[in-house]
Parts: C-alpha cells; structure tokens; sequence
C-alpha cells in the first residue's frame, strides 16, 4: 500500500526575503495563522504553537532553517502521527515567491486517511492566510474557528 503525503503549494506577490520571515518570525505568524509561538523557527530549536480555538501548545521541532528559502520542521500532527514539514520557498521574481509545502508520509489505513483530510486542509488554509496576510494584511483565521473553542 503507498504513502500517504501531502503536497501543496501557492504563488505570493511578495520577495522570498518577506515570505520567510513571515512564516519564521513569532509576531508575523500570530498575524495570521497561530495566537502565539514561544519563539522564533531557529535550526535545533523547539518553540511551542498555540492556536485560537485549541487550549493546548502543540511543539514544533525545527530540523533545518536555510533564510530565506527552507524549512524542516517535526511535530505531532493529527491522529497522534510524528510528521516531517517541509517549506521551500522558491524565487519566482524580486515581489514572486512560489510557497512549496510538504507533510507526510503516513500509512494508507483508516487514521492516515483521517490524518491526510485533517491536515492537506489545514496546511491549505495556512497557504490561503500566508497570502492574505504577506500581500494583503488581512487575518482570514479571526473568529474563523470560534466555533471549535470549548
């Protein structure tokens, strides 16, 4: 049975520069996609992300940070698996950056299937939010997830 893996990407009229530190740095990312982290992405690092609508941190690993163009980084995701993600961001122009992001892989069974349709959305709507935000300034997750707080 093959892998499960995630594979997405977005183009964003921002420099590689900007769209690095926008996913890197604690007070642009609050911005946009998480309440707090605990600390900049920094190789050998673990910071701590905490999202709006969960009363839990989850931690994120960094592996390997290559400004302004890579990202590796480990956490638990979804349905208890330890996954591997990876960011690279390639320039298309000086104000064009493609965003390639990868998760995965995991097995093919019933909770890999629920883990690939939890997460393939999340990261799709941190791709949707990095735009809104680099090239608009709009935070699309306020109030979005109200609904799931407890």
């Amino acid at each position: 049975m093959e892998a499960l893996e995630i594979k997405t990407n977005i183009q964003i009229a921002r420099s590689q520069r900007w769209v690095f530190d926008a996913i890197t740095e604690p007070e642009k990312m609050s911005s946009y996609f998480i309440s707090h982290a605990s600390g900049r992405m920094e190789e050998g690092q673990t910071v701590l992300w905490t999202f709006s609508e969960a009363p839990e941190s989850f931690p994120v690993r960094i592996l390997m940070v290559k400004p302004p163009k890579n990202v590796i980084f480990e956490w638990d995701g979804a349905e208890g698996y330890k996954t591997t993600v990876e960011i690279v961001l390639e320039k298309i122009s000086d104000n064009q950056t493609l965003v390639k992001l990868t998760e995965g892989k995991i097995e093919a069974n019933e909770a890999g299937i629920k883990w690939y349709g939890e997460n393939s959305g999340g990261w799709m709507n941190f791709l949707d939010c990095l735009k809104a935000y680099t090239e608009y300034g709009i935070n699309l997750r306020k109030g979005a997830f109200d609904f799931m707080k407890k």
